[in-house]
């Protein structure tokens, strides 16, 4: 059995690697219509993803990957992504010391070139001081585009056939998977998109090609764990056929 896709009939809720992906979109619009600076809202939706994390063992997920910053974000106004940069690294420091006490494994996925140093020496650390958890896997996007990281892989496999030590012949989805950001996590089962908005904005384009998407109206911000578990709830009612017949 592939770990990337479930058996026929399978249910990852049941073998406990339920992989669920969250665009977590409206925290700036949920700021301005209450007339407050659109930081304001993004420090709100930090404290939603706190709740949501600590919530996933009770709602049968084991995987939980956030986008939490785009390629394209960086369009935005200096002072809002100061701000969000700034928020990632007191995050992951005020949060630290309670993902180890409940089993939760940090990583971070996207591309660390662009980067304060600083915050990438964060990003390494709380990876690794995080590494032996296993109870929740937790993974942010940031500075994250499916384009770009489906760029970046396929950059290291020409280095390897341009070194002879890969056969082209022999390339195969499997190793595509092997070289992207996520190659230690399954692919999502569900995709969950919040704001109303209907688009997939460059979130895992290659690992959710077979995944289930929700949509809701919701703003981050106001995102609940019950929310989600309605979610799930009628995400669990869906038949996946994985391009199989019914």
């Amino acid at each position: 059995m592939s770990f990337d896709q479930p058996a026929e009939g399978e249910d990852p809720a049941l073998t406990n690697r339920l992989h669920v992906a969250v665009i977590m979109d409206g925290n700036g619009r949920w700021a301005q219509e209450r007339g407050w600076p659109r930081l304001v809202g993004h420090r709100k939706g930090a404290e939603r993803v706190r709740q949501l994390v600590r919530a996933c063992p009770e709602v049968g997920i084991r995987y939980l990957t956030l986008y939490a910053f785009s390629t394209e974000n960086w369009k935005r106004s200096t002072e809002e992504v100061l701000g969000l940069m700034s928020l990632f690294a007191r995050y992951i420091k005020r949060e630290a010391d309670r993902m180890a006490r409940e089993g939760v494994r940090m990583r971070i996925i996207g591309d660390r070139s662009k980067l304060d140093p600083k915050l990438g020496a964060i990003f390494d650390w709380i990876e690794a001081e995080t590494a032996s958890n296993d109870r929740v896997h937790l993974t942010v996007a940031i500075n994250y585009g499916g384009r770009d990281e489906i760029r970046r892989a396929t950059c290291a496999i020409a280095e390897k056939v341009r070194d002879g030590r890969l056969d082209p012949a022999q390339i195969t989805d499997a190793t595509i998977s092997a070289h992207l950001d996520t190659h230690a996590l399954p692919n999502p089962d569900l995709v969950v998109r919040t704001s109303g908005e209907l688009r997939t904005s460059n979130f895992l384009a290659w690992q959710a090609a077979y995944a289930e998407y929700a949509f809701t109206e919701t703003l981050w911000p106001d995102f609940t764990p019950e929310k989600m578990t309605e979610i799930l709830h009628e995400f669990g009612l869906r038949e996946r056929r994985f391009g199989g017949a019914k």
